[in-house]
């Protein structure tokens, strides 16, 4: 039986056409793949929210201190919860610019101030050093937030595509833990484990802007030994892939909402996710956006 064809909205069509030819991003060396990204949501043209915005270094983690934004709606006073963002694009790829638009909708639409730690980003780190360094951010905003008029105690967690990896990462260190409490968790499209035979990841290997080499890609900048030979057994780790997470480890997690693209070699990973902490007990909402 042949898999029914996925019709996308036009802006989205037009997109994927834009990007169907090479050389893809993950063709391209990092340095060069970074330089073509920052432009994306930061570059002219882009209408984006008032916000007011400060920069701090977070001492601690891995590297010694992690550059953080924390962004909060124009005109806010007075001490705000805080949206804990973490951004995809690899975990090779991303920054404050590229997610500037995306973060200032957070602030505006949520009223909180947006944290957002600028990770260190691989090749040149690997796993564990960004996840530790989110982490490390995360244990100053409970433990100094209001020192910025953040409020330690109203935390959620959200993350797009990698970074809803390391955002499912963050809930299940905060857990394993015990020093970090959030009351939420938004995941975007996430990564949830390190396999690329599921059926969207067929379906959707290329023609789709994000394809299948470029995630297996992606995979290997993060989770490899010095000689470039991947690790199946750090990939397996849970806070590598979250999904490998038992029922056990998942029980108690903090209330989620996942969001899942049709067309999306993630798609599945993202939904099987969802399902694992529902089975475990957390409350979920799981929606995927058709087109």
């Amino acid at each position: 039986m042949s898999e029914e064809k996925v019709v996308l909205e036009q802006a989205a069509q037009e997109f994927a056409d834009a990007n169907a030819n090479p050389p893809f991003i993950h063709e391209l060396p990092p340095e060069q793949g970074r330089e073509t990204l920052e432009g994306v949501q930061g570059g002219d043209g882009v209408s984006k929210p008032e916000i007011t915005e400060e920069w701090i270094t977070v001492e601690g983690g891995p590297t010694g201190q992690a550059p953080t934004r924390i962004v909060r709606p124009a005109g806010a006073t007075g001490v705000l919860p805080v949206v804990f963002h973490i951004h995809g694009a690899g975990r090779v790829f991303g920054s404050a610019n590229t997610h500037d638009r995306l973060v200032r909708e957070l602030a505006v639409r949520t009223g909180a101030a947006v944290v957002f730690p600028e990770y260190d980003l691989a090749p040149e780190a690997k796993y564990p050093t960004a996840i530790e360094q989110n982490y490390a951010v995360a244990q100053w905003v409970v433990r100094h937030g209001a020192e910025e008029n953040l409020d330690g105690t109203r935390v959620a967690v959200s993350g797009d595509s990698v970074g809803g990896n390391m955002a499912a990462v963050l809930a299940l260190m905060a857990k394993d833990r015990g020093d970090v409490e959030l009351k939420g968790q938004a995941l975007f499209y996430p990564v949830t484990n390190a396999d690329f035979d599921t059926d969207s990841y067929h379906q959707f290997a290329t023609g789709y802007f994000l394809n299948r080499d470029g995630m297996m890609w992606f995979w290997d900048q993060y989770t490899t030994d010095d000689q470039y030979t991947t690790d199946p057994e750090q990939r397996a780790e849970v806070y590598a892939s979250p999904l490998r997470a038992s029922p056990e480890e998942l029980r108690g997690l903090p209330p989620a909402i996942v969001l899942n693209g049709e067309a999306d070699v993630l798609r599945d990973e993202g939904e099987a996710y969802a399902r694992k902490m529902r089975e475990a007990g957390v409350p979920v909402t799981a929606v995927r956006f058709q087109g």
